[in-house]
């Protein structure tokens, strides 16, 4: 069985860094001043002097911030990361108790933190710190994994920050967010915490990964590699799923159905519904899966005497679980919009690059032909602009302007030139 760093694709340095730190924290541990000396671990490589065994140049420290684009495996090297702390040899073996029950997401130390709305809020937060101050059941680390920690409110990040200033002594907070910017990140948070920057992996590496992990044909796994733009998630589910192939063929089909202003606000409807269709389709069974086990814990089909009572009293339970769920429907669409602009992008970008002859690949080679025909009709400078129009949607729905509105906006801009 491969070591828990295996799926990491492409981080050769990240994964040299998190070994020796994890090694460094078993040391520690075998040291025994993991709980006598907790400003050892707080302080890092930077705290002085070390316990016998312990190399303070390791890297070994309290809190992480995982940065890098989309696809880049944040999540993965957190995960792995946590594991690597929780195996019993300290090496991320990916054979141990440890490293199976952490890679599993059942440990028991081990908590992951995955946000299903548009934010992570502070009593969530609140929660959460406060379990993490608890001692380790396996006796190793009690570690907190925040993924998109960038969605935490202003509130939820000032209840962490409290948290990593005066960290418990055996945990470990390991953050995962787009850059360290700090729209993204705040300066306080970074400042506490070492920065693992991740890269986009290549094409040749995500494909390779998809051989050997998924048992898909190299052909097709190189080409899903190189379509979702090294996005090791995104080429899995068009090498695998159908429906996500031809979500992205619709796609790649807009730049030839922009004939005019009514076509224009056409597409981008069609755009809109088919990433509220693919939400819908990911949420649903959750949803409904969700809703019949708090009616069922609230006593929903009983007979007894009080059971329609409780139900009435459960109101609010449900009124509060439809917001959620609303919120994560919401987030969803967003994230199924927001890769189909990234197919968009990834047009515009062939057809700029082949206007300006670069030797470079196509990021979509099933649409190069039509990449290099626009490229003949609107030459570089057209090129950019429609790329800039898809990027400035990305942005302007990030900051929460109304999908439709970016949208259409994007649209007409496309056609205009």
């Amino acid at each position: 069985m491969p070591d828990v760093f295996a799926d990491l694709v492409g981080q050769d340095e990240a994964v040299t860094e998190l070994r020796r730190a994890a090694a460094a924290a078993a040391a520690v541990l075998r040291a025994g001043v993991a709980d006598r000396e907790p400003a050892l671990i707080a302080a890092g490589p930077a705290s002085g002097a070390a316990p016998d065994g312990v190399d303070p140049s390791a890297g070994m420290t309290h809190a992480w911030i995982f940065t890098g684009p989309p696809g880049s495996g944040r999540s993965v090297a957190a995960r792995a990361f946590a594991a690597a702390l929780q195996c019993t040899y300290g090496t991320g073996c990916g054979e141990c108790p440890g490293c199976h029950t952490t890679m599993g997401g059942t440990h028991a130390d081990v908590r992951m933190v995955v946000p299903e709305g548009l934010s992570i809020g502070v009593g969530e937060m609140r929660a959460l710190v406060l379990r993490a101050a608890s001692t380790p059941s396996g006796g190793r680390w009690q570690v907190v994994v925040i993924e998109d920690a960038d969605r935490l409110t202003e509130a939820a990040g000032n209840a962490l920050l409290k948290a990593i200033e005066e960290p418990p002594p055996r945990t470990v907070f390991l953050l995962c967010a787009p850059s360290t910017h700090p729209d993204d990140v705040s300066v306080t948070i970074r400042s506490r915490c070492r920065v693992v920057p991740l890269r986009q992996p290549p094409a040749t590496a995500v494909a390779e990964v998809l051989v050997r992990r998924d048992g898909i044909a190299p052909d097709v796994a190189q080409w899903a590699a190189a379509a979702a733009q090294g996005h090791v998630g995104r080429a899995r589910r068009l090498a695998r799923d159908p429906e996500a192939r031809n979500r992205r063929e619709a796609v790649l089909a807009v730049p030839r159905r922009l004939t005019g202003v009514g076509a224009a606000f056409d597409a981008a409807s069609a755009l809109i519904e088919a990433a509220e269709a693919e939400a819908e389709a990911l949420v649903a069974e959750s949803d409904t899966a969700e809703r019949t086990a708090l009616e069922t814990a609230l006593g929903a089909g009983g007979t007894g005497r009080g059971a329609a009572g409780a139900m009435r009293g459960a109101a609010g339970q449900l009124k509060e679980l439809e917001k959620r769920q609303k919120s994560r429907a919401t987030r969803a669409q967003r994230d199924a919009l927001d890769r189909a602009l990234v197919d968009l992008a990834g047009f515009y970008r062939d057809a700029l690059t082949m206007a300006l002859r670069a030797p470079v690949a196509p990021v979509h080679t099933d649409t190069a032909a039509l990449a290099g025909a626009g490229a003949q009709k609107w030459d570089a400078e057209g090129s950019l602009r429609r790329l800039e129009a898809v990027l400035a949607c990305r942005a302007a729905i990030e900051a929460n302007v109304k999908p439709r509105i970016a949208v259409e906006a994007m649209m007409l801009a496309l056609w205009k030139g």
